[in-house]
């Protein structure tokens, strides 16, 4: 018999908790049609100063009443996901914006072998979120698209099920309001199976609880940081791969001006630009690169993901760094020899310091990409170490032919 616990987090809220309870028990009847035999409310009271706690208390025993000091929105829904009996957790807010109608069509999603489901505000339904919101919504899910590597529509949706078997893969989780993209951040990269379904989205009368500016750096902060420990190559990859293009961009210009008649070289303070951020751009990948192999090593199993795939799988570019490095080098050394011969860091001329200066900075990036790799072996085998380790412990089954074994004794 599969039950649904639904937790109503509740911070004053008495003018609006009665009204989403009601909604809630009254899904009953549609929950047993898809499946869901056993429905269970619980409404945890986060330190509410008004009267919250009496108003639920009027259901009896059709509700769970679990009140506690006040911990955040994340905080009481890991309270009531705790107290919890259901095989399946569901959640939404106690203001009445999300339709606890839609639970039955969230439940068969997940009956059906969905490991999350979530009630998406951006997927085409009606939805009253203020153009503001809606925008930050829509940026906090590409950016989480980008960094997971899975599209995903509404990052920070406060209505979901989930099988309560994912809870020790996604934990932990903040006591803040950035617990669901949170969430959605942890879930993806754990490879959990994600559907989002459409539903209609209701803006709450009177003062929303949401800052946008200080959640929103909190949602940004949440998603960036929580990508950091599965995939930091997705993050400083990323960072440095804008670096390099923009560098190349600087570096562009002045040749396309040059080609068209508009321009007769390029200026030097832009062409140092361009390979400072280039230096810079590979100093990040490289570190990005790095990082995959400390997480690998702190999960104990492959987590590294690509850059621009799901997994990393085939030849990885950092195996590629050490002759990156070693030609890099050689070319600053070659470009610095150069300058000498032809007498171009003579303090005479003006820009007498700009030869040296590159022949520096191409040398720090080779060693740069040749320390990387070296470091990324090591990481690695430390990885592989415990596998191999426990492969040479096994024994291993030697077959032995008849006719050895009887030349052995002799018959």
């Amino acid at each position: 018999m599969t039950t649904l616990s639904v937790v109503i987090p509740a911070y004053n809220e008495e003018d609006g908790i009665t009204a989403i309870v009601e909604r809630v028990l009254a899904v009953a009847p549609a929950l047993a049609q898809v499946g869901v035999a056993a429905l269970e409310c619980i409404v945890v009271d986060d330190g509410s100063k008004d009267r919250t706690a009496q108003m639920v208390q009027r259901f009896g025993e059709r509700v769970r009443l679990i009140r506690q000091p006040n911990k955040g929105y994340g905080g009481a829904l890991k309270t009531g996901f705790c107290a919890a009996t259901g095989e399946l957790l569901g959640f939404l807010d106690a203001d009445s914006t999300y339709p606890p109608e839609y639970f039955p069509a969230l439940c068969r999603v997940a009956l059906d072998g969905a490991d999350i489901v979530i009630g998406s505000r951006m997927a085409g339904a009606h939805s009253e979120m203020p153009l503001v919101r809606r925008v930050g919504n829509t940026l906090f899910a590409t950016l989480l698209s980008l960094v997971a590597g899975v599209r995903i529509s509404d990052s920070a949706s406060g209505q979901r099920v989930l099988r309560r078997s994912v809870l020790p893969l996604i934990y932990p989780l903040p006591n803040t309001l950035d617990f669901t993209p949170a969430m959605s951040t942890r879930a993806l990269h754990e490879g959990l199976t994600i559907v989002e379904l459409p539903i209609p989205y209701k803006e709450r009368s009177g003062r929303s609880k949401l800052s946008v500016v200080r959640d929103g750096l909190r949602f940004l902060k949440s998603i960036v940081w929580t990508a950091l420990t599965y995939n930091p190559v997705r993050i400083f990859g990323g960072m440095g791969l804008g670096l390099l293009l923009t560098a190349l961009l600087l570096a562009a210009f002045p040749l396309f001006g040059q080609l068209a008649g508009l321009s007769t070289g390029w200026a030097f303070p832009q062409l140092f630009a361009a390979l400072v951020l280039v230096v810079a751009g590979v100093t990040l990948y490289t570190t990005g690169t790095t990082f995959s192999y400390v997480v690998a090593l702190f999960h104990q199993r492959p987590v590294r993901q690509g850059l621009f795939g799901r997994r990393g799988n085939g030849r990885k570019i950092e195996q590629h760094y050490w002759w990156l490095g070693l030609l890099t080098v050689l070319g600053g050394l070659a470009l610095y020899s150069l300058a000498v011969v032809f007498d171009l860091t003579n303090p005479t001329l003006p820009h007498s310091w700009f030869a040296p200066v590159v022949s520096a900075l191409l040398v720090l990036t080779g060693v740069q990409l040749v320390s990387a790799w070296s470091l990324a072996r090591v990481l690695g085998e430390l990885s592989r170490r415990e596998g191999e380790a426990n492969a040479d412990l096994e024994p291993t089954p030697v077959s032995v032919s008849f006719e050895q074994t009887v030349g052995e004794v002799g018959v």
